[in-house]
């Protein structure tokens, strides 16, 4: 039986101290993994709790775009090679339980009206979001990685996009490859200034440097983090990074501040 962990993280960038707010969607992670639930269910449900918590950008915290209003993207990816991702939906404070109904459809991806509409279409849930005013490059989305008892790896990220973009901008964070990428027993998901993010590819180059090391490790993890955010991305830029491999717990690894936590059940 494979070791159930989850890694959660609350962006990179300043900020006030965030830890404290991670620990919540930790436990709750914990508690459906130790329930047997599936590594699904657990990074969505750990995610929808970051999702609340207003000192995050996303969901109920997103910042407000330059036109006054709040637009949020997600994705939701499985080692089984799912996928579900919507970009810019208004009214929308848990966009990633969107995601989790495209991981068994056609298609994979939504965006704007359309994905509002094809929400409402499935009852989810269509709220006004206030969100909150922009402050310096505010990059603190969430991310939120879970692996369970039988080998599944998913990964759930989520956001309200930087500080100071305009409406119908899209970053890095529903863009498979760019802000997160799971595939055999590795995920990798990222966080900071999503253009810099989406130029390096960033979380499938990480992925390929774990993977061409042939050693999955938690040294390997961090090794392979440290060289994507050391070459791939100029120091100006504020970027973090958390995985998680086959075994063991996940960890973190920025350029700047990033709050995140890790748990894993013991051998």
């Amino acid at each position: 039986m494979t070791r159930p962990a989850i890694i959660a993280h609350g962006g990179a960038g300043p900020g006030p101290d965030r830890t404290a707010n991670l620990e919540p969607a930790i436990a709750k992670g914990r508690a459906i993994l130790l329930a047997g639930g599936n590594a699904i269910e657990a990074a969505v449900e750990a995610c929808v709790i970051l999702e609340n918590d207003p000192v995050f950008n996303a969901g109920t915290g997103s910042v407000i775009r330059t036109d006054g209003v709040v637009l949020t993207d997600a994705s939701l990816q499985t080692s089984e090679g799912k996928l579900g991702f919507v970009i810019a939906m208004r009214d929308t404070p848990n966009p990633i339980r969107i995601c989790v109904d495209l991981l068994e459809e056609e298609i994979n991806g939504l965006t704007g009206l359309g994905a509002r509409k094809w929400a409402d279409q499935r009852g989810h849930l269509n709220a006004p979001v206030v969100g909150r005013q922009p402050e310096g490059q505010i990059g603190d989305t969430v991310g939120v990685i879970v692996r369970d008892s039988e080998g599944l790896i998913a990964a759930a990220t989520s956001t309200g996009g930087c500080s100071h973009r305009p409406p119908g901008r899209v970053g890095d964070v529903p863009l498979p490859g760019s802000g997160f990428w799971v595939e055999g027993s590795v995920a990798v998901a990222a966080t900071g200034i999503g253009e810099a993010i989406t130029c390096a590819l960033l979380s499938n180059k990480v992925y390929e440097r774990i993977i061409a090391s042939k050693d999955d490790s938690i040294e390997s993890l961090s090794s392979a983090m440290n060289w994507g955010i050391e070459s791939l991305i100029a120091p100006i830029h504020q970027v973090g990074l958390i995985a998680l491999g086959p075994d063991g717990e996940g960890r973190g690894e920025s350029n700047t501040n990033m709050p995140w936590a890790t748990w894993c059940a013991d051998l």
